[in-house]
């Protein structure tokens, strides 16, 4: 489930800002997952920023603030619409990504507390971790 917290933390980074304290913004919904997941260029722009190697995006840069969070509390504060598109980009970097994964992995989770706490959620929508 390491995978489901590491890509759920990029993916919050994508689409989250925080509002306020209840919830994170719906601001960046509209960014196009499927573009950043699929470009060799923008998904290792945003990879580099996870890792601290690169540059960031404003929206990366505050899901480097935000991560830690989102992976504790299994996104609660996210939207429908962020949770689910946490999911799909796990599921996208195991299986596309695999190296990347395993970076993020050690750098977000390196004891496998959220790998152990979300393994049966990450079973449920196919993804192996």
């Amino acid at each position: 489930m390491k995978l489901f917290i590491a890509v759920l933390a990029f993916v919050v980074a994508l689409a989250c800002a925080q509002e306020n304290d209840s919830k994170y913004t719906t601001r960046y919904d509209t960014i196009n997952l499927d573009e950043i997941l699929k470009s060799d260029r923008l998904f290792k722009n945003y990879f580099k920023c996870l890792i601290e190697e690169g540059s960031c995006t404003a929206e990366g840069k505050y899901l480097k603030t935000i991560l830690p969070e989102a992976l504790e509390t299994n996104c609660a504060k996210c939207s429908e619409k962020q949770h689910d598109d946490g999911i799909r980009a796990i599921k996208y970097m195991t299986e596309h990504w695999p190296a990347e994964w395993k970076q993020l992995k050690a750098k977000y989770d390196p004891e496998n507390i959220y790998v152990d706490r979300y393994l049966e959620k990450a079973e449920k929508a196919e993804i192996k971790l």
